[in-house]
């Protein structure tokens, strides 16, 4: 059994992850237009993001268990100190290296960052469930869509101040200035937060992490195909668009981007607000269906009037922004499902394995959306999304209704 986590600690862990959100946000944006600029093509640009995600995978698979075994302490320590590493490796890159080697050696820096961000996601999403009581999914739901809301809102921030740092100070100090930071929340939650919070009372085995039940593998295989809808457009294929065909400034693109995950975040954060009925009822696998498929819908239109080059620019700005925000409800009640389906001795070992799955949507979307824009240009990367999206509906029928009760799940 897991002892409850008090409000004091989750919320440090909270502010912990926030800030290290803003760092993850800003560096994204730093290495792709940085690195386009120097004349890197869409797909090497893609290339340097392969093993943040890839990396993400792994550690999301075994940091449920790490935390479950050794605490969450440990796991948000190991986010926030490799993430520091890893900032410090790009800002000591030497500019007069060959183009393998400096997109070897970024590889290897965005390595260390996939698992930084993972460390500490996996962390704070673990909390929420430790800090509740049973049964209480209302009130879980709510918890998990305005921390997941306001995650994204800062990682909007972060794109904006990417940009913003890079069109004023350049690529290296920017990098130092967001060591700084993340070593001062490194050094505020080494003093206050508990030394075993999230661990368990018994050993958990190794073997465990392949014990999981039916609605979470279910769960992670939609949220893989759902997450590669987003970034198969996302990561690389938009922001280059934006700069060479559109012609947009870095401040504009980061501008743009920050609006828009903002703005997604704003919408997670709310979107228990669409499902709040004096009943109490919560989303089940029905309502990510029916969600699920509008999105498909609406990627499939922008897609068409990309594909037919009508009105390009307002497609982009309102379509994406459409997209944004039916893509945050989506994401809003994957999150409270894989908690609701999940009991509070799992909870790290379930949210590791439904994240790794999620970090493998991102590899795959990141890796497409380079292979398709260079290929196909922006429509090809969400004509990649609608089939992704499908794929997402189509597992989606998988997920418990209602009437299958959800403690039934969690065997």
């Amino acid at each position: 059994m897991l002892e409850q986590v008090d409000i004091t600690s989750y919320g440090l862990v909270t502010a912990a992850y926030w800030g290290f959100t803003l760092t993850d946000g800003a560096l994204r944006m730093l290495v792709l237009l940085y690195f386009y600029r120097l004349g890197y093509s869409p797909l090497e640009v893609a290339v340097l993001f392969v093993l943040y995600e890839f990396f993400g995978i792994v550690t999301n698979f075994i940091g449920g268990w790490i935390g479950s075994r050794f605490g969450l302490k440990l796991t948000l320590f190991s986010g926030l100190g490799i993430q520091i590493v890893a900032l410090s490796m790009l800002a000591v890159l030497p500019t007069t290296w060959p183009q393998w080697v400096a997109i070897a050696y970024v590889m290897a820096s965005q390595s260390l960052s996939g698992i930084a961000k993972d460390l500490t996601k996996m962390s704070s999403k673990s909390a929420i469930k430790l800090v509740l009581p049973p049964n209480a999914e209302g009130t879980l739901f709510k918890w998990v869509a305005i921390l997941t809301g306001s995650k994204n809102a800062l990682k909007g921030v972060g794109f904006f101040l990417g940009c913003t740092l890079l069109t004023t100070v350049g690529f290296s100090y920017s990098l130092w200035i967001m060591v700084v930071g993340l070593g001062i929340v490194l050094a505020l939650s080494g003093l206050f937060l508990k030394r075993d919070m999230g661990k368990t009372k018994d050993k958990v085995p190794f073997r465990e992490l392949f014990s999981k039940t039916p609605a979470i593998n279910v769960l992670s295989a939609a949220r893989l195909f759902l997450f590669g809808a987003r970034d198969v457009w996302f990561v690389v294929g938009l922001p280059i668009y934006m700069e060479t065909v559109l012609g947009w400034s870095f401040m504009a693109i980061g501008v743009f981007f920050a609006v828009w995950v903002i703005g997604y975040g704003i919408v997670q954060g709310i979107a228990p607000n669409l499902f709040n009925r004096q009943d109490g009822i919560v989303p089940d696998g029905a309502a990510s269906q029916i969600w699920v498929f509008i999105l498909t819908i609406v990627t499939a239109t922008i897609a068409t009037l990309i594909e037919l080059n009508w009105q390009v620019s307002w497609v982009i700005v309102l379509g994406l922004g459409i997209f944004g925000l039916v893509f945050a409800i989506n994401s809003s009640i994957h999150s409270y499902l894989v908690l609701a389906y999940t009991d509070s001795d799992k909870v790290a070992l379930n949210v590791g394995f439904y994240y790794m799955a999620n970090a493998g949507g991102r590899l795959l979307g990141t890796i497409t959306s380079g292979l398709l824009y260079q290929a196909f240009g922006l429509a090809g990367c969400l004509w990649g999304a609608v089939i992704c999206l499908t794929l997402t509906w189509l597992i989606s029928f998988k997920l418990p209704r209602r009437d299958e009760a959800l403690k039934t799940t969690q065997g």
